[in-house]
């Protein structure tokens, strides 16, 4: 099976209320056990917010570090799963479930080079 990339797009700002987190994150919990029990599993984990990001980077030939983002944004990856599917209609299946734990959109994306099994 190839795996997928599923990352779940957030809004820049505060977090919702611990009422509304806290059923997300039930919601979510659930969903990675419904993700484990059909054998889909490989990873999953939420970043803390782009303010905490250093980027590395190449520039005349030294490797730099800088704080921050690597790019300014209204909206950041707030977390992510990786999951095995058949195919990408499977895995947009799994980013459908995705979007309605978290409430927040879902890209579905297939990573390069994997073979279909």
């Amino acid at each position: 099976m190839k795996q997928y990339l599923l990352s779940v797009i957030q809004p820049e700002g505060d977090p919702p209320s611990a009422e509304v987190l806290d059923k997300v994150m039930r919601d979510v919990d659930a969903l990675n056990q419904e993700i484990r029990a059909a054998g889909a599993w490989v990873f999953a984990g939420g970043l803390y917010p782009p303010s905490t990001a250093t980027v590395v980077r190449l520039r005349n030939g030294d490797v730099l570090t800088t704080d921050g983002p690597f790019a300014e944004g209204k909206e950041h990856v707030g977390g992510f799963s990786i999951i095995k599917a058949p195919d990408l209609d499977a895995a947009l299946e799994w980013g459908r479930k995705l979007t309605r734990a978290t409430t927040l959109p879902t890209e579905v994306r297939p990573f390069q080079g994997e073979a279909e099994n």
